[in-house]
């Protein structure tokens, strides 16, 4: 976590999430990308390439600048090197693309979530980046003060095709010296006895250098309540689930319950592409 990149719209949530990632580079000697997309009115269309639009996107652009230059002067990023970029492009689209280019290795953004047909037909640009992004995406919905991880869940099926993103997990954990909650959520639908529960967690976990970790069997309607209701009974301090990056058709009819978490949870979640 030597480089975080901050996605910024100078709202509050995007705030919370620049104070987490500051903590997170203080305690890595890392550095903070912080950027902030600048979507025009018609950007898609002509915008950019039309002359007469010129005088908009500079004013838009100098307001940007302004409002950057601002945040870094806030005491809380004093020691920490920040370099600031303003890109002109759909928004999740440029955070993707801007961690690619400057080999980030995490992204953390605030986000308010969302519900209803909102969440239905609109989504949240987090919801996006977490869908696309090969980066682990930290995402923090409220105000943290001091961002600690002393316990964090990771729910799966600790099935095969987990194993590449699950190193990740563990790498994260161990740079928070948190105690790994590996827990699998038992529903109506798949339901496993607790023996065999236990073994598909003992085998998968053989393979791994990890130490400080306990399993737990969670009985739940389904894996999101399940996850959320013991994220909760334990007080949990992050979230963590493994993400398959479906789009299309595919993602809206099975849904992805790391987007859904990253909608409904009121914990810190971050997210590992399978």
């Amino acid at each position: 976590m030597k480089k975080i990149l901050v996605p910024t719209d100078f709202s509050d949530h995007a705030e919370y999430a620049l104070k987490v990632a500051a903590q997170i580079a203080k305690k890595n000697h890392g550095e903070i990308v912080l950027l902030h997309m600048l979507e025009l009115p018609g950007q898609g269309s002509d915008a950019i390439g039309s002359g007469s639009d010129i005088p908009e996107i500079m004013f838009f652009k100098n307001k940007a600048i302004e409002k950057l230059e601002s945040l870094m002067d806030i005491s809380y990023l004093e020691g920490i090197q920040v370099s600031e970029i303003i890109q002109f492009e759909k928004t999740f689209e440029g955070i993707i693309n801007i961690s690619k280019k400057n080999n980030v290795d995490l992204i953390v953004m605030g986000s308010h979530g969302a519900s209803g047909f909102q969440e239905m037909f609109i989504g949240s640009n987090t919801e996006k980046v977490v869908r696309s992004s090969d980066i682990p995406v930290l995402v923090i919905k409220k105000e943290e003060g001091e961002f600690s991880v002393e316990k964090f869940v990771f729910a799966s099926d600790f099935s095969d095709e987990i194993k590449s993103s699950f190193a990740k997990v563990v790498d994260f954990a161990k740079k928070f010296n948190a105690h790994l909650n590996l827990v699998m959520i038992n529903t109506p639908n798949s339901f496993k006895s607790t023996d065999l529960s236990n073994k598909i967690m003992q085998d998968f976990v053989a393979n791994f250098d990890i130490s400080n970790y306990t399993f737990h069997i969670y009985n739940d309607t389904n894996v999101e309540k399940g996850v959320l209701n013991f994220a909760k009974s334990i007080n949990a301090d992050l979230i963590g689930m493994s993400t398959h990056g479906r789009k299309g058709l595919s993602h809206f009819f099975n849904g992805s319950i790391s987007e859904d978490l990253v909608n409904h949870a009121q914990r810190p979640v971050v997210t590992f592409k399978i």
